[in-house]
């Protein structure tokens, strides 16, 4: 009976190393840059899966200790702790990162960069009612963001010298992958 539901010692030591490890976890990303749900790239949302990960199993593992857990952990956060600084630079950040890509330009959808980032138009158009834009006509630039997100310049947004937030991305397309 024991193998089923544990001896009362053995519930207090994996409650207690859950708790470590949550603590612990909690301290290693608190040292980290403070990101939203919304802002994770890949690599922000596999450490968070590994985290739980971690933190799920080995309070209840009995080959594992609270100080592997804490190993485990920091060999994770601090992975990720790399990969951001790495990410500072460019030849580093286009392996981790998509760039932005343009969907819309001067009213007109760009199909090909919609497929490239999973997108139909349907959905397209969905996101831009939900900025108030009633026609294609009003919209100067949609642009597929690093993270996920649609950002959404209109025609009538002025744009001087200096201000154009999209000029690289219209410059500099991304590459088709």
């Amino acid at each position: 009976m024991d193998h089923l539901i544990g001896g009362a010692g053995e519930m207090g030591w994996v409650a207690l190393k859950a708790l470590l490890l949550y603590v612990t976890a909690v301290l290693g990303f608190r040292i980290g840059q403070r990101r939203t749900l919304t802002d994770l790239s890949p690599f922000d949302f596999v450490a968070a899966v590994a985290v739980g990960s971690i933190v799920g199993r080995v309070p209840n593992a009995s080959d594992a200790s609270y100080l592997a857990g804490v190993a485990t952990l920091a060999a994770v956060l601090f992975a990720h702790w790399c990969v951001t600084r790495l990410r500072q630079f460019p030849s580093v950040a286009h392996l981790i990162e998509h760039a932005p890509r343009l969907l819309v330009a001067d009213g007109r959808v760009l199909d090909d960069d919609l497929r490239r980032c999973g997108l139909t138009r349907s959905e397209l158009y969905g996101i831009l009612r939900l900025r108030g834009i009633e026609d294609l006509s009003e919209v100067r630039f949609a642009i597929f963001e690093q993270r996920g997100q649609v950002s959404v310049i209109r025609n009538t947004e002025r744009s001087g010298p200096g201000m154009d937030l999209a000029r690289d991305i219209v410059a500099h397309p991304s590459p088709g992958t």
